[in-house]
């Protein structure tokens, strides 16, 4: 066996670990903190940057790993053509049954690293909390460059899952004393949090994902006019309605919102 033929064996046996763990959390995903969008404030906050990145001219947006469409409905609500993709069928049900019977939007089953769609075919692409889990990062960066016309726009939204921050790192330990007396929250992770750092082990990212690697490898691809945006707006929304665990947990990952362009005349690397 080659060496290639061994890591796209290798990759193959992730993917189907990381679609086996999505898809047992989708049920009650929409419930554990950071995925569900439970407030006007914390909606309004996550639709911000979408807003201002792609305009108010209705675009061709896909949304990769879309997984039980919160995203999506920030993106659709504002007037977007939507394509939303996972490869979780799972997910996907949950998805399309809370945006059932809308025009304008469409789902399908693909692979966020190969999605099969063609060439130039979307104005943008946004994604959330996806970067972290890719097995081929420069190869799918490349992907989602094909897949925008010249100057369309890419929207991240990703943090170093990895590496608390140096609050991060106390704001845990008041996390774990919380959970020692008044026990585990039952939607974050739980049971499967050991496969969680399984998975993570065995990533790319693995260590953890950092907004100047990231811009570096996009640059690679084809971007260009790459600029961090601050998460500290929806951080502040979320600490509004949270409880202190909740809260706590806004203060322990490096979190950022990265907006970027396909390069018109610049073909990747």
């Amino acid at each position: 066996m080659t060496n290639d033929t061994a890591e796209r064996t290798a990759n193959f046996h992730l993917k189907e670990a990381i679609r086996s763990y999505w898809s047992e959390r989708a049920r009650t995903f929409d419930l554990a903190f950071g995925h569900g969008i439970l407030s006007e404030a914390e909606f309004s906050a996550w639709q911000e940057p979408i807003r201002s990145t792609l305009g108010a001219k209705p675009l061709r947006v896909l949304e990769l790993a879309c997984g039980t469409g919160e995203v999506t409905r920030l993106i659709h609500e504002l007037g977007h053509d939507v394509t939303a993709l996972d490869f979780s069928e799972a997910m996907l049900c949950v998805a399309k049954a809370k945006h059932a019977g809308k025009q304008r939007l469409r789902f399908i089953l693909a692979d966020a690293e190969n999605t099969m769609e063609p060439d130039a075919a979307y104005d943008a692409i946004v994604c959330r909390h996806l970067v972290w889990t890719l097995t081929e990062p420069e190869a799918t960066f490349r992907e989602w460059h094909r897949l925008l016309r010249p100057g369309g726009k890419l929207v991240i939204y990703d943090g170093d899952w990895a590496q608390p921050s140096p609050i991060g790192r106390l704001a845990e330990r008041l996390v774990a004393l919380i959970d020692r007396f008044s026990g585990p929250d039952p939607y974050y992770d739980g049971s499967l949090s050991q496969r969680h750092a399984e998975i993570m082990h065995a990533l790319p990212f693995g260590r953890g994902l950092r907004f100047e690697r990231l811009s570096d490898l996009l640059w690679g691809a084809g971007f260009e006019g790459i600029e961090r945006v601050s998460h500290g707006p929806i951080a502040r929304a979320q600490r509004k309605s949270a409880n202190l665990r909740n809260c706590l947990r806004t203060f322990v990952y490096r979190r950022f919102i990265l907006v970027a362009h396909a390069s018109a005349g610049r073909e990747p690397r």
